[in-house]
């Protein structure tokens, strides 16, 4: 009949029918709906049964308006599709932003770096797509940290970047560290022939692990054997490892710097009559999930992706706040002992 309305064409409730329904003013209500904090307890607990009752949902476009924030955060990695989806490494960080953002109610909109051009995520960027920025696996060339910093678009990075200044805020581990534990580790077993595989030397995080590596074999008076680029994919680990055991098949001893490239690696060792560890005690990097499925297990670093990416998420949230922030966040790695070395 002309006239009737059905549940499905009726009306969404409106701020003016909470304000109704709790006997309060319109302006009380987009206090509560906004956590505006000088709200009185006993207020919010009349609103917030009314929006129950009535089945109200903010309209988050209409609040994006007046408060100039999307609740989104945009988490950038500068690595191509299949490593984000192959490395367990990002799926702990990337779980541990996620975490941290859920309880100040943002979301995380994620893109991969190398899939698009600086250009594209710089325009997406700069039209308001999201309150801030997270990056991840940053890149000696790349130029989005720098125009992030000159749009004054809060920021923070999980890993130190190549050059960074005093407003950089990131989370990291002591990479250096790492690499000098898992090296000294290798030196107390009793190798001497020792040679590492590497991650790019455009990325900190891969120059500082190179860096520990040489200074324990420094301190043990010992020559690396050789450096290999993995390029810390497992594919380029395995090809990395044959040449290795070509041009240095006395080695005893090999630090690898993830546990990616090592799942990659170890198998190859095995198969050319270089047994892991009896011919060649192998170390890796991160304390992954990967760790524990290689054969033998594998002796590794920890870098807890899951405490970095949620702290990483915390700077960008007290930067929305503008609330004041201390120098970069660096959590101290562990070794962790099993059957490769």
């Amino acid at each position: 009949m002309i006239g009737m309305t059905t549940n499905s064409s009726r009306a969404l409730p409106t701020l003016e029918d909470v304000a109704r329904a709790a006997g309060v003013s319109r302006a009380t209500v987009s206090r509560v709906v906004r956590d505006d904090p000088t709200c009185t307890p006993h207020t919010r607990e009349k609103v917030e049964k009314a929006i129950a009752e009535i089945g109200y949902v903010p309209n988050r476009l209409a609040r994006s308006l007046v408060t100039r924030q999307t609740d989104a955060i945009a988490v950038v990695v500068a690595e191509p599709d299949e490593r984000v989806f192959t490395d367990p490494f990002f799926a702990t960080t990337i779980a541990g932003i996620a975490a941290a953002l859920e309880p100040a109610e943002k979301h995380l909109s994620l893109l991969m770096g190398a899939s698009r051009s600086s250009s594209y995520l710089e325009r997406y960027l700069r039209g308001g797509y999201a309150d801030a920025v997270i990056l991840i696996s940053h890149h000696r060339d790349d130029k989005l940290l720098s125009r992030l910093t000159a749009l004054r678009i809060p920021c923070s990075l999980v890993g130190r970047p190549m050059e960074s200044s005093q407003e950089t805020r990131f989370a990291d581990i002591d990479n250096e560290l790492g690499g000098y534990l898992a090296t000294q580790h290798l030196v107390e077993r009793g190798c001497q022939r020792i040679a590492s595989i590497t991650g790019p030397m455009t990325m900190a995080a891969a120059a500082d692990r190179k860096s520990g590596y040489y200074r324990a074999l420094a301190e043990a008076g010992l020559q690396s054997v050789g450096e290999y680029d993995g390029g810390f994919t497992a594919e380029i680990a395995q090809i990395q490892a044959s040449r290795l055991l070509e041009e240095h098949p006395e080695v005893d001893g090999i630090f690898i710097s993830s546990d990616l490239m090592a799942a990659g690696a170890i198998p190859v060792l095995n198969e050319r009559g270089r047994t892991v560890p009896d011919h060649v005690a192998v170390v890796g990097f991160d304390d992954s999930r990967l760790s524990k499925l290689t054969t033998p297990a594998l002796t590794t670093v920890t870098n807890p992706g899951h405490d970095l990416g949620f702290e990483a998420a915390q700077i960008v949230l007290s930067q929305l706040k503008n609330e004041s922030l201390e120098g970069p966040t660096i959590i101290t790695p562990q070794l962790v002992v099993r059957q490769s070395a």
